[in-house]
């Protein structure tokens, strides 16, 4: 059964006119195109095809709107740092994300999806240092953590901890392998305000 039955897509927003109502709450899920971050989510959410995956990196170009539950949210921002979207569509994106940051007030958190393999980068750092800088939450997701053995995950999730101090928490995911799946769930849960009953707050930094 899904942890979120009732999750459905809203709408998308190419403007900030058409955000939808700014009540509740919501966390945003964003990263680099081809970090997995749809893939991410349908795991999380345990929803299929909740978000669409495609192996076409920067197939997001809106921000997607979906309700989790009454009143909860999850936003899928457009993935960042692929060459082939064209200039100005860039440069859209990044005003109307930073016309989202400072005018959600229902927006908690972040949820930064990073491939474990590239770890973090330039435009991964202005995503946090923009959503701390507007008094939200960061929580990464290393992703891809299958695609190294056990060791050189652990020790990937001790230099991100290391790198990011006080700034975000930090786990490590597998969607394959469904390592830290629970986790995230319980995370995002946390920041909806949704906690499920026996929860308790992860130690994920």
């Amino acid at each position: 059964m899904s942890a979120f039955p009732h999750a459905h897509y809203m709408k998308g927003a190419h403007e900030p006119p058409q955000f939808v109502a700014d009540v509740g709450a919501e966390v945003c899920f964003g990263g680099r195109s081809n970090s997995g971050k749809s893939s991410a989510i349908n795991a999380i959410t345990q929803r299929n095809a909740l978000a669409r995956t495609s192996k076409t990196p920067g197939r997001t170009q809106l921000i997607n709107f979906f309700e989790l539950e009454m009143g909860r949210r999850l936003v899928d921002l457009p993935g960042y740092g692929y060459a082939k979207v064209p200039r100005p569509l860039q440069e859209h994106w990044k005003k109307l994300l930073e016309m989202y940051f400072r005018s959600r007030k229902s927006l908690t958190a972040l949820f930064l999806i990073v491939d474990v393999r590239r770890g973090l980068g330039e435009q991964d750092w202005q995503m946090i240092h923009f959503a701390r800088s507007c008094g939200r939450g960061v929580h990464i997701l290393l992703t891809k953590a299958d695609k190294l053995t056990r060791n050189e995950g652990a020790s990937a999730l001790a230099a991100a901890r290391r790198e990011l101090g006080t700034e975000a928490t930090v786990q490590l995911l597998s969607v394959p392998h469904r390592t830290g799946v629970d986790d995230a769930r319980r995370v995002l849960r946390e920041y909806l305000g949704a906690k499920e009953p026996g929860d308790g707050v992860p130690v994920a930094g």
